[in-house]
């Protein structure tokens, strides 16, 4: 029996390192043409050695060309696919009729982005018929919807988004940014909106003589999450269940990634439960989240679907730099680092994340040492000072590579 796919989102190497034990695909945007331009994208230089990356993971790789194309870039646009697809990419997330064109012409799978709000089966069936693998449905839709959908293709199959932000506007298209900040540039729709829907705006109404304002974040939609419903998505027939998060850090994906992961596999051995839903709930909201919903799939949403009174983060832990890799012995595998604040002990879980060596591991402390001696815990530092500390790790770390604990 095929599992249900869980496509996890991706900035870098180190998004890779981070869900290469969760995710069976991972979604990415290059250096142009996609709906996450402020992301960390991979530029066309490194994308083979990228989509090696994945494929030596079993890791499937979607690269997005998903934003609305200008006469001006299709030369550009031919020559991001004829690249990708000497790359081995696995197929191509796209909307605009161009780059569906050039897909089909290079010869390159292709799924149909949420961008073209997909929202019933003759629109489903249109873009099925005209060579499309997958469709991505529009957010707007419910689940009973999607599964009506989902039966009436023959050969495509369908994808949804079940964790992360969710647009006010239909499924991102959007002008609202670019009218804000006067600038055309900032354009949900060419992948650089700067959410002007998360600040805080004053409502007016006028009634006669009357006039009622009131303030608040009216636009400020909750995240997504339906880590809750994964068997009801899975017996729905969907193919594909995504998370988005192109603009989160590894810790967030790998977080998001492994619950649903578990989730899954939970669903298919029967061993899901409740305590184990609400363990994951616990994770989800220890990392970047606006508060939950369910979006569309059971009802339109409401005022309850908003975070009126505060907009941000409201994850229960915070990311703190401890320190730093000062060297890295291959043979013993062990780290030694400069512990700049704080304590460790054994069994405490700690990041090493390198800016942009693409270095990512997330471990619990199994064995520490200071000048040759084993240690259970470090002891303070005072203010001003460090203390030099060698940890047994599980994989390679480079030089430079910062520490961090969520607490």
């Amino acid at each position: 029996m095929n599992k249900i796919e869980l496509l996890a989102p991706a900035q870098n190497k180190k998004s890779i390192n981070a869900v290469k034990n969760f995710a069976n695909a991972v979604y990415f945007g290059t250096e142009a043409l996609n709906m996450r331009m402020n992301a960390d994208n991979i530029s066309l230089q490194s994308l083979p050695d990228f989509i090696s990356l994945c494929h030596s993971y079993n890791i499937k790789a979607y690269m997005t060309t998903n934003v609305i194309i200008y006469e001006n870039e299709l030369e550009y646009l031919e020559k991001i696919i004829t690249t990708a697809k000497d790359a081995n990419v696995d197929a191509l997330i796209l909307h605009d009729m161009a780059t569906l064109e050039l897909a089909r012409e290079v010869g390159i799978p292709f799924h149909i982005s949420t961008q073209a709000s997909v929202s019933n089966s003759r629109a489903a069936q249109f873009y099925e018929n005209l060579g499309a693998d997958r469709i991505i449905l529009a957010r707007e839709c419910s689940l009973n919807q999607m599964r009506e959908i989902g039966k009436k293709l023959s050969r495509a199959k369908i994808e949804a988004f079940v964790h992360g932000a969710q647009c006010t506007s239909v499924s991102g298209r959007c002008y609202f940014s670019a009218y804000v900040n006067n600038d055309p540039i900032c354009s949900a729709n060419r992948g650089k909106c700067l959410q002007p829907c998360r600040h805080e705006w004053t409502l007016t109404h006028k009634n006669g003589t009357v006039i009622d304002q009131h303030q608040g974040f009216f636009l400020n939609s909750k995240d997504m999450c339906m880590i809750e419903h994964v068997p009801e998505l899975i017996e729905a027939n969907i193919a594909s269940l995504k998370i988005e998060g192109r603009m989160r850090d590894p810790h967030y994906i790998e977080t998001v990634a492994r619950c649903y992961r578990e989730a899954i596999d939970s669903h298919y051995d029967n061993t899901i439960s409740q305590e184990k839903v609400e363990q994951w709930l616990t994770q989800l909201k220890s990392v970047y989240n606006r508060g939950f919903s369910t979006g569309f799939y059971y009802s339109k949403p409401g005022s309850e679907d908003i975070s009126v009174e505060r907009s941000g983060n409201l994850a229960t832990t915070k990311k703190t730099q401890i320190g730093r890799v000062i060297s890295y012995y291959r043979k013993v595998k062990v780290a030694k680092i400069q512990l700049n604040t704080g304590m460790l002990k054994i069994g405490d879980e700690i990041i090493i994340e390198g800016a942009k060596s693409g270095s990512y591991l997330n471990q619990k402390i199994t064995s520490m040492q200071i000048k040759m001696k084993s240690i259970t815990e470090t002891p303070p530092i005072t203010e001003g000072s460090q203390i030099l500390v060698s940890l047994t790790v599980d994989e390679p770390v480079k030089q430079g590579d910062w520490i961090y604990r969520y607490l």
